[in-house]
């Protein structure tokens, strides 16, 4: 059994390709160690989701989900863009339905981009 393939990120380092879906990266100007502690903060606050959904706590799950919204803005995942060219954002948008449709396709095409649709 071979490795899974390494995800797809769009030519100019904004996005990463799951399952034909554009997700933003975070902001490569962060440091480090800022970016890790950023990331850890994240798992936590993931953690507190699940825990409150087991408990079902919906004051817990709302604080949690708060916790990883905060997380994920810090990290420029989501909130304002963190490049400053004035393109417009794409998160979470089909990449066929996006300025990477043509990329996208000829990849495809060539094979470079089979295991994204490939069942899991």
């Amino acid at each position: 059994m071979s490795a899974p393939a390494a995800p797809l990120r769009t030519p100019d380092g904004r996005y990463l390709i799951v399952r034909g879906r554009l997700w933003r990266l975070s902001n490569p100007a962060l440091g480090d160690s800022q970016r890790q502690a950023l990331v850890d903060s994240l798992m936590t606050a993931r953690r507190q989701v699940k825990a409150a959904k087991a408990a079902d706590d919906s004051d817990a799950l709302r604080l949690a989900r708060t916790q990883v919204q905060a997380a994920k803005v810090a990290l420029g995942e989501r909130g304002p863009v963190w490049w400053d060219d004035g393109a417009p954002d794409y998160n979470r948008r089909l990449v066929g339905n996006s300025p990477y449709a043509d990329w996208f396709d000829a990849l495809q095409r060539e094979g470079g981009a089979a295991h994204l649709s490939a069942p899991s």
